[in-house]
């Protein structure tokens, strides 16, 4: 009898158990992408309104007929466009097919396209223009010249930061597509033989004189190098400009170290 009872015992247990496991409620496995849905989307659209091209999609990336503007990454998962920024947008897909992809943005407007088979509409999406250098890891940069015989090395490091700089764009027919970048910290400093001349941290806020606030709100400290000698001084030139820009299109800025030691910063010509 003992020995049945225990064996009693142990079956209730067992069942009790059984019972608590498989009540207990498994998390929920992330869901995949559809990839079946982005190889669709491969190729330029139109807008069904206007007959204009809207994006052009190549891989994971978004592409928009303007060349000042840089691709965006995408992904989509069960019905939803997710463009990825700061903040990763979702656009509801109202329909997909081969040659239809509708969907919806903010205000619930829905945006109609159409798969374009004109192979001139690739003429919308040129080359960008030479991009606005965007540093990830530190840069360091010297260089030597001459001056009324005496040699002098120029030194530049470009040292990413956590100051962030957020551009919040409008694309065709009102996407909002976000990136984030980091502004820089440019150490410059001038030896000659194991002296050091002059040395300095610049940051973009050392520009405010000379570059209109809403413009450098958005920029970056893209870059520095050092030109030269002469008799004014030890001469550097930076660029600061928008990171979704071109480079043609940032500011070139001359930084002048005069015989007093002093920063005197102008935009070039």
């Amino acid at each position: 009898m003992k020995r049945g009872y225990i064996s009693l015992i142990l079956m209730v247990l067992g069942w009790s158990v059984g019972l608590i496991s498989c009540g207990k409620q498994q998390p929920e496995a992330e869901e995949a992408e559809n990839v079946v849905a982005k190889q669709m989307l491969q190729g330029i659209w139109l807008n069904e309104e206007t007959d204009m091209p809207f994006m052009r999609v190549e891989g994971d990336s978004l592409f928009y007929p303007d060349a000042e503007n840089l691709p965006s990454s995408f992904y989509i998962k069960h019905d939803t466009f997710f463009v990825v920024g700061a903040d990763t947008i979702p656009y509801p897909i109202e329909l997909q097919t081969q040659e239809r992809f509708h969907f919806m943005e903010f205000g619930n407007n829905i945006i109609t396209l159409y798969h374009s088979d004109n192979e001139d509409d690739a003429n919308f999406f040129q080359a960008a223009k030479e991009p606005l250098p965007i540093v990830t890891e530190r840069i360091e940069k010297d260089s030597v010249v001459m001056y009324d015989g005496k040699r002098y090395r120029g030194y530049v490091f470009v040292n990413p930061s956590k100051m962030k700089v957020i551009r919040t764009s409008i694309g065709p027919s009102g996407m909002l597509v976000d990136n984030v970048y980091y502004d820089n910290v440019i150490h410059i400093c001038v030896y000659t033989g194991a002296t050091e001349l002059y040395g300095k941290d610049v940051t973009k806020r050392d520009f405010a004189d000379v570059i209109p606030a809403d413009f450098l709100e958005t920029s970056i400290l893209a870059d520095m190098d050092f030109v030269g000698v002469d008799g004014e001084g030890y001469h550097y030139q930076a660029l600061v400009g928008d990171p979704e820009s071109s480079a043609s299109a940032a500011y070139l800025l001359n930084l002048t170290i005069g015989n007093d030691r002093q920063l005197r910063i102008s935009v070039a010509d």
